[in-house]
């Protein structure tokens, strides 16, 4: 009887074999409603039945309710201390619960209580590793290959712990043998991706992250680390669909709306930029790189007063971010501001010592205000930093020319063509150098090489011009072999309200604090200011903007039959960049040409009255003049201009302006037609 009594007594205290058995056939099979239904009647019943609270513990953590986990497996711990399993279940609670301090513990219990547990190492290898203890996580994934060879988890594992600490010949090996042991773990192919793209083979990462997808499509950081991949290698649409294919995946992927964005701005897609970087920043607002990015397009798209916002806030975002105090130097300098631009490129390059283009922004600058010595100065250290730094030695040669050292220039534009041979601009300043330099057979050399090379630009035209004047030798000119007959003088007073539309908003921008002054070689007793003032107020000149153009349209259909190169390849799409110029009592322009237009133009918005004849006029000329009187009438064309004057001609004529006496302010609006 009393043998009997003793079974009956084990048989209330413990669940069935039956059940044990269902328990652990719903876990295992995934029916964990099931699973968590006969757990909870069983602990309910059997609460010191350690079984029980095993896998309800494991129920809740499989379907992330890891509060009620911690629970259910603390209390399985507390029934059988010394059971394994049941620390290393706690320590992965912990670990998803980010306690991993407490997770580190339970694992180490596991271990001690059970050496050859694999699973315990490996799972003690992710934590530490978490918690940045890289030497001793290696040290627990080759004990968990140690105890298991095929252990795909194990080796997928010490090859993030072997690529955090840098050594990634190593942790591709172990990725390798993850994917040889497991060929579809996905996780695998993309870490071995990662470290392959840190290695510089980007073809075999492209492979693996392919690889990576085609095994799991719903992986949206394969999807968008693939499309890293695609534009390092140039296949931008690619890039685009693979960006556009994550985001799918998660909407709220901030990083690929950004990467988007720099995709599409690349594409010159700039409204759709745009679009892409504003998402980035409303799912994260201190997403420092978004609003420097949103900075860049904006500058593309003309909105300069919003760009210069995001870069500020970039730079608020970001304190240490030099490139964004590098380019909102580059959008004050634009708007004139070069005080402030050569601050911000001086904290650029405080933050960034070694960041070339800082030092070359800051040369550009600096040649602005006038201070030449240090502009040159910053060239060099630009160049010294960066030796195939193609602009600095351009922008060097050009302080050099300012300051007449046109031998030093002309070794700095060769130098900048050796690294890009078809550098349009530096062979035009090369030509020039040569020209001012009086190298009368190399300067040919050049001319010819560019008049084969059916090369056509103002300066070509001018100095083509010049140089038969000079020298008596005729060369074909292919901007413009008689650019005097392609002068057009216009009054806008007859069909413009020339007072309201252009002299009001000129003397309202001119007495703005905002505008500012830039250094003008050139100008004798006047200013001119700084920027395109196109651009810095848009508002005020649009009207002017589109006058002009409706001018520079006229002036095209004027000469529409005409051969010129000037007319033939005139762009169809352009830029303005224009500027006031305000003299006083004394006040002209030397000679010169703007060598970077198409079309110049001036509109007189003052011009003051009763000046003795000739004075204050515009003159221009295929050469230049010694004096104001002229040298060659016959390649001289003078001006009178009145207020409302306006004056189109092609940008490689020599032009000046005739010194004035009076107390009125000569005011004009001098404008280029540039090709975008």
């Amino acid at each position: 009887m009393k043998k009997k009594a003793t079974e009956q007594n084990f048989e209330i205290d413990n669940p069935s074999k039956q059940v044990l058995s269902s328990l652990l056939d719903h876990f295992q099979n995934g029916r964990l409603h099931d699973a968590e239904k006969l757990a909870l009647s069983t602990t309910n019943k059997f609460p010191k039945h350690q079984f029980a609270w095993k896998v309800l513990g494991a129920v809740f953590g499989a379907t992330g309710r890891m509060s009620q986990a911690m629970d259910a497996n603390k209390t399985a711990v507390e029934l059988s201390p010394e059971d394994a399993t049941a620390h290393n279940n706690l320590g992965i609670t912990f670990q998803e619960l980010e306690r991993f301090d407490e997770a580190e513990a339970s694992y180490r219990q596991a271990i001690a209580l059970k050496h050859d547990f694999a699973e315990a190492h490996y799972n003690f290898s992710v934590t530490l590793q978490t918690l940045g203890k890289l030497n001793d996580a290696e040290s627990s994934c080759r004990q968990a290959i140690a105890l298991k060879p095929d252990y795909a988890e194990a080796h997928n594992n010490l090859g993030i712990t072997l690529q955090e600490l840098g050594r990634l010949e190593e942790a591709e090996s172990s990725y390798r043998e993850a994917t040889i042991l497991k060929p579809d773990y996905a996780e695998a192919h993309y870490n071995l991706g990662i470290t392959l793209h840190e290695l510089g083979r980007l073809e075999e990462a492209e492979a693996n992250y392919r690889r990576t997808i085609a095994l799991k499509s719903e992986y949206p950081e394969a999807h968008y680390n693939l499309g890293v991949i695609l534009k390092q290698l140039g296949k931008l649409n690619e890039a685009e669909s693979s960006y556009r294919n994550a985001i799918t995946l998660k909407p709220d992927y901030a990083e690929a709306h950004n990467n988007l964005g720099i995709i599409l701005q690349e594409l010159r897609r700039f409204d759709e930029a745009e679009s892409s970087y504003r998402n980035a920043i409303t799912l994260k607002p201190d997403y420092a790189e978004a609003h420097y990015n949103l900075g860049i397009t904006l500058h593309e798209l003309g909105e300069l007063d919003e760009v210069e916002a995001n870069y500020k806030q970039a730079i608020v975002l970001k304190p240490d971010y030099a490139e964004a105090y590098s380019n909102l130097g580059n959008i004050l300098q634009e708007l004139g501001r070069y005080h402030e631009a050569e601050s911000r490129y001086r904290e650029a390059i405080a933050l960034k010592p070694n960041h070339a283009g800082a030092h070359n922004n800051l040369g550009e600058a600096l040649n602005e205000l006038g201070k030449l010595d240090e502009a040159e100065a910053c060239y060099r250290d630009a160049i010294a930093l960066k030796p195939d730094f193609t602009g600095a030695h351009f922008n060097l040669a050009i302080t050099l020319k300012e300051q007449s050292r046109f031998n030093e220039a002309e070794t700095s534009l060769r130098q900048a063509l050796v690294l890009k041979p078809n550098y349009t601009e530096a062979h035009n300043q090369l030509l020039d150098c040569l020209f001012l330099q009086d190298k009368k057979t190399i300067f040919y050399d050049e001319l010819d090489s560019l008049i084969n090379e059916d090369k056509t630009s103002a300066i070509i035209g001018s100095l083509t011009s010049r140089s038969a004047l000079k020298y008596g030798l005729e060369k074909p000119n292919l901007f413009c072999s008689k650019p005097l007959n392609y002068v057009l003088h216009n009054d806008l007073n007859i069909q413009y309200d020339f007072e309201k539309i252009f002299v009001e908003k000129a003397k309202s921008i001119l007495k703005k604090n905002s505008i500012s002054n830039r250094r003008q070689s050139l100008l004798v007793n006047g200013n001119q200011t700084s920027g395109n003032i196109f651009d810095i107020e848009n508002d005020y000149t649009h009207e002017i903007q589109n006058i002009i153009r409706i001018e520079v349209e006229k002036y095209r259909t004027k000469f529409k039959e005409s051969e010129e190169g000037l007319i033939k390849k005139m762009p169809a799409e352009y830029n303005l960049h224009g500027w006031f110029i305000s003299m006083k009592n004394g006040g002209n322009l030397k000679p010169h040409i703007h060598s970077e237009g198409w079309l110049s133009g001036s509109i007189y918005i003052n011009v003051p009255q009763n000046l003795k004849a000739d004075s204050g006029n515009l003159v221009v000329s295929i050469g230049e003049e010694n004096d104001a009187t002229g040298r060659r009438s016959n390649e001289t064309k003078r001006i009178n201009v009145v207020t409302g004057s306006m004056v189109l001609f092609p940008a490689s004529l020599m032009h000046h302006t005739i010194p004035f006496e009076s107390e009125e302010e000569r005011i004009v609006l001098a404008f280029d037609v540039k090709e975008k």
